[in-house]
C-alpha cells in the first residue's frame, strides 16, 4: 500500500512532466512555425591594408516577413558590406539586394528574387510582452544553421547604443542564449510570432541579450520602402518608458496611462530650447497621446521637421504645454 506523502510526490512529479510536455509543444510549435523563414546571411567586404586590398567575410541571420522575398535583419550584419549572399538550408544561395538600411534602429531590409511564395514569419506586438514571457531565439550562431535557444523576457524597455551611436529605446532583453551569427534573427513568443529582431549581447556577461522591439521594426520597414532611409525628427531627449499613477490619469483626464520620462536633455537642441527639463513625463505630441518612448520616436517622422509641435508634460504637480521645433536628425550613413 502507497502512504500518501508517495502519492502526493507521485502526483507532484506527473504535473511537473505535464508542463514540460506543454513547455517543449509550445517551442517545438514555435519553431516549425518560424524555422523555414529564418536565414543564413553571408557578406562579402572590401578592406584595405598595406600590402592591397583583401576581401573579408562575416555572417549573421534574417527572417523573411513577406512572401515575395523581403527579409529583415541586422544594419550592423549588412553595413559597408559589397555582396550579400542569402541561403536557406542546404541551398548554394541567392544574391540579395540592399532595400534599406537603418544603423540608428540596427536594422536593414533585404530582398531576394523569389520564383514563387516564400515561407514567412508572422509579427506579433512587442508593446504587450510581459516580463517573465518565454522567448524563443532562432538563428545561425557560429554558422549553425538555424540553431534555436529558449528562455525569457527579462526586462522590458531597456536602453542601448547602436553602431551609429543613437541609443536605442524600448529594447528588449532576453536571456535566451545569443552568439555571434544570431544577430538579425527572429525573437518569437509561444505561438511562434516574432516580436524582437535580435542584435546584441554582452560577452562578459551571462545570459544577458538583446532584441529590437518588433514595433519599432514595423516603423522601420514602412519608411525604408517609402524613402530608402529612415527620417527622423529630433528634439533632443533620451528617457524611458513609466506608466503613470491611476490617480494622476483621473485628475488631468488623461487617455492615456503612459508617458515618456525624460533622464537628460541634450544642450542646445530644440527640448533644451522649449524648456524640456529632466524629470518632466511627456505625455503627448501635437495633442496625441505619448504613451512610451517607442511611441515619441514613431511620432517624430518627417512631418515634424521644422515646425512647431506642442509638447505636453507632466512637471511635478502640474500638466504644462511646451512649443518646440524639431529639427532632422542627420542620417547615420546607409
Amino acid at each position: 500500500m502507497l502512504l500518501p506523502q508517495f502519492l502526493a510526490a507521485d502526483s507532484a512529479a506527473h504535473e511537473d512532466d505535464a508542463l514540460l510536455d506543454a513547455y517543449s509543444g509550445a517551442v517545438i510549435g514555435a519553431l516549425e512555425r518560424v524555422a523555414p523563414a529564418v536565414t543564413f546571411i553571408e557578406v562579402t567586404h572590401k578592406g584595405g591594408r598595406s600590402g592591397g586590398w583583401r576581401e573579408r567575410t562575416g555572417s549573421g541571420s534574417g527572417f523573411l516577413f513577406t512572401p515575395d522575398g523581403y527579409i529583415l535583419t541586422n544594419s550592423h550584419v549588412v553595413h559597408g558590406s559589397e555582396r550579400v549572399l542569402v541561403r536557406f538550408a542546404d541551398e548554394a544561395g541567392s544574391t540579395a539586394d540592399l532595400v534599406g538600411n537603418d544603423p540608428d534602429s540596427d536594422l536593414a531590409v533585404l530582398r531576394i528574387g523569389s520564383g514563387g511564395a516564400l515561407p514567412y514569419v508572422e509579427f506579433g506586438d512587442s508593446a504587450a510582452l510581459r516580463v517573465g514571457q518565454v522567448a524563443i531565439a532562432i538563428g545561425n550562431p557560429l554558422g549553425y544553421s538555424k540553431t534555436v535557444t529558449t528562455g525569457v523576457i527579462s526586462a522590458l524597455g531597456r536602453t542601448l547604443r547602436a553602431s551609429s551611436g543613437r541609443l536605442m529605446h524600448d529594447v528588449i532583453q532576453t536571456d535566451a542564449a545569443l552568439n555571434p551569427g544570431n544577430s538579425g534573427g527572429p525573437l518569437v513568443d509561444s505561438r511562434g510570432r516574432v516580436v524582437g529582431v535580435n542584435t546584441a549581447m554582452i560577452p562578459q556577461a551571462q545570459a544577458i541579450c538583446f532584441a529590437t522591439g518588433i514595433n519599432t521594426a514595423k516603423w522601420v520597414i514602412a519608411q525604408l520602402f517609402a524613402h530608402g532611409r529612415v527620417r527622423r525628427a529630433y528634439i533632443g531627449v533620451s528617457g524611458a518608458s513609466v506608466k503613470i499613477a491611476t490617480r494622476v490619469v483621473r485628475h488631468f483626464d488623461l487617455p492615456n496611462r503612459g508617458a515618456v520620462h525624460v533622464l537628460d536633455v541634450a544642450s542646445g537642441s530644440p527640448a533644451a530650447r522649449a524648456g524640456v527639463a529632466t524629470g518632466d513625463r511627456i505625455v503627448s505630441l501635437d495633442s496625441k497621446p505619448v504613451d512610451g518612448i517607442d511611441g515619441l520616436q514613431r511620432m517624430l517622422d518627417a512631418g515634424c521637421i521644422g515646425r512647431d509641435c506642442e509638447v505636453g508634460l507632466l512637471r511635478r504637480s502640474e500638466l504644462v504645454h511646451l512649443t518646440v521645433r524639431p529639427i532632422e536628425l542627420p542620417a547615420s550613413g546607409a
